[in-house]
């Protein structure tokens, strides 16, 4: 069997391994990983392929019987790649260009919302930066503005104050957030608790993955500015029983339905990133049509089905004959970001630590490092350098997450590279929870 997972940054690392580990358990399998990173090419039987475009992995996934790709990130959703794919009579585990549209635009998602019923902000949208200033006059701060399209994490500004509001308006109506322009979004600041809660779907039925939750902002205490993810663990405990099933009914099953009433049957991981409330109420902040990074990282090392079988099962569209089995035990994992991230990462720096690791860690390991923005580099080619943002991302098991945290940094603290930025204090939530 041969694999394909596109993407390169730690959360296909994981993908991979995980569909590495799960096809041991079956046949024998390779796993492609297009255009991959240095810790993907360290991983024996996952193999990188240099190839990004859209009509070079339909060539490579042809020319090596590929069952099934699983696309990682964002942004070849958003060239219409499952499209593609699915015109050549191939395999793929994602949603479609007008589905990912969720994703793409946020205009697009909040007016889904709306039609279906889902819990969201109020919000408004604006293509002119002097009508965006006037309405913030008028609702005053706190309250977000994003981008609508794409921004690679950074299109959201939770302004604090007028000045902070109208600086965010003039930067991205002024082209500042990459594809991210024309439009932006203004919505109302909902206080609470923020969770991520992601699914595997067929565009019928729903399989939801481990609860999980995420640290965005760059600093201890959540300070600093947003980014795509300092750290995150599994399970969430804020998720109650109650919680899950409210968050299934309003939240997953609108939205999957309402997508199958406009023509649309979602396919592949669907992300809501939800609000909870002080009063238990829901608000979806955003959608994102992929597994969320770092969630990704604790999900997948909790998780102990198979994984092939879970996507083989979507494909064919009977996801409700199958349940996934998931380790009790908590996971966390801490992100380890370049210098200058998230508005300019510093590249070329040498990752040192890593050698004394293990290249390979089995699945029974309590830990594994994966790799997002990191190369082959240095004078001879042969060290593993910083070629991105966020860099490594350590995740561990343990019995209670004070347990996880401590094995997580006890990881970390063994790899170093110059101007290193990672928080101290993931799964701080979790850890008070339970007290």
């Amino acid at each position: 069997m041969k694999l394909l997972v596109i993407g390169g940054g730690a959360r296909e690392h994981a993908l991979a391994w995980k569909l590495l580990d799960s096809s041991r358990r079956r046949l024998p399998a390779t796993v492609f990983v297009a255009p991959g990173n240095a810790g993907t090419e360290l991983e024996k039987d996952l193999k990188n392929v240099p190839i990004t475009t859209i009509p070079e992995l339909i060539e490579f996934a042809r020319k090596e019987s590929i069952a099934f790709t699983v696309v990682g990130p964002e942004a070849p959703l958003a060239e219409g790649i499952v499209d593609a794919f699915r015109f050549a009579g191939l395999k793929i585990f994602g949603p479609t260009q007008k589905a990912a549209q969720l994703e793409t635009s946020k205009d697009f998602a909040k007016a889904f919302m709306g039609r279906h019923g889902i819990p969201t902000a109020d919000y408004a949208t604006f293509s002119s930066a002097a009508k965006a200033h006037r309405y913030i006059d008028k609702k005053g701060v706190p309250i977000v503005i994003k981008a609508d399209g794409l921004a690679a994490g950074k299109g959201v500004v939770v302004a604090v104050t007028l000045e902070e509001a109208h600086a965010a308006v003039d930067k991205m109506l002024g082209g500042k957030s990459g594809k991210a322009g024309p439009k932006i979004v203004i919505e109302e600041f909902v206080e609470g608790e923020e969770i991520s809660f992601i699914v595997m779907t067929d565009g019928r039925h729903v399989l939801p993955l481990a609860s999980s939750q995420d640290h965005k902002r760059l600093k201890d205490g959540d300070e600093g500015p947003n980014t795509g993810g300092m750290g995150a663990y599994s399970p969430a405990s804020s998720i109650t029983p109650t919680l899950h099933g409210k968050i299934m009914r309003e939240v997953i099953q609108r939205t999957i339905s309402g997508m199958e009433k406009e023509g649309e049957r979602y396919i592949g991981f669907l992300y809501a990133g939800l609000m909870i409330t002080p009063d238990g109420g829901i608000k979806v902040l955003e959608f994102n049509c992929r597994m969320g990074d770092p969630e990704a990282e604790v999900i997948l090392l909790r998780l102990k089905s198979n994984f092939i079988t879970l996507i083989e099962h979507a494909l064919s569209g009977n996801l409700d004959k199958i349940e996934a089995e998931w380790d009790r035990r908590a996971a966390l994992a801490v992100v380890m970001a370049a210098s200058g991230y998230p508005d300019s990462p510093r590249k070329g720096d040498a990752i040192e630590g890593l050698s004394a690791l293990p290249a390979t860690l089995p699945v029974e390991r309590d830990y594994h490092v994966f790799h997002a923005g990191t190369a082959r580099g240095g004078e001879n080619g042969e060290e593993i350098v910083t070629a991105g943002g966020r860099i490594l991302c350590v995740a561990a098991l343990g019995d209670n997450f004070r347990m996880a945290q401590r094995r997580a940094y006890e990881i970390a603290e063994q790899i170093h590279f110059d101007g290193c930025q990672m928080r101290r204090d993931i799964g701080y939530r979790a850890i008070n929870h339970r007290k």
